[in-house]
């Protein structure tokens, strides 16, 4: 089977996957495992511009990414991701996520470099904050 090909008909086997098998089977250590799998994912398919993050989720499926175009400091990037359903929203993790922003900026920039998501229920969306420290080289 030389061409592989991506069903995007249907989120059900994501959905179940993400939502009902992984918090699961990682319990309480849910986050924190999230995370650095998304800092590992981030090393298998990485970008090369922070402006290739919002096409990323579109195709990984995570929703809709835009950046922050409010005021910032030299030292962050703050990025709104678009979740439609609020169910899913006060339910799921979002740390996966946020650890593949973390290394993808980790990456670009040579700098040691975290990442903060926080639910914003009322907005139907996620905030994710990227904060680097530019005296800890990477």
């Amino acid at each position: 089977m030389d061409n592989l090909t991506y069903d995007t008909h249907t989120r059900l086997g994501y959905e179940i996957l993400r939502d009902h098998v992984l918090p699961k089977i990682l319990g309480k250590h849910e986050d924190d495992i999230l995370y650095w799998a998304g800092k590992d994912v981030a090393r298998k398919f990485p970008i090369f511009s922070v402006n290739e993050l919002p096409d990323f989720f579109i195709e990984a499926g995570w929703g809709t990414l835009t950046p922050f175009s409010g005021k910032t400091s030299k030292d962050e990037a703050i990025f709104i991701l678009n979740q439609e359903d609020r169910t899913v929203l006060e339910k799921r993790s979002y740390q996966l996520e946020a650890g593949f922003i973390a290394e993808q900026f980790q990456k670009l920039n040579g700098f040691l470099t975290e990442c903060y998501g926080e639910k914003v229920p009322k907005e139907n969306h996620i905030r994710f904050q990227v904060k680097w420290d530019p005296k800890t080289k990477i």
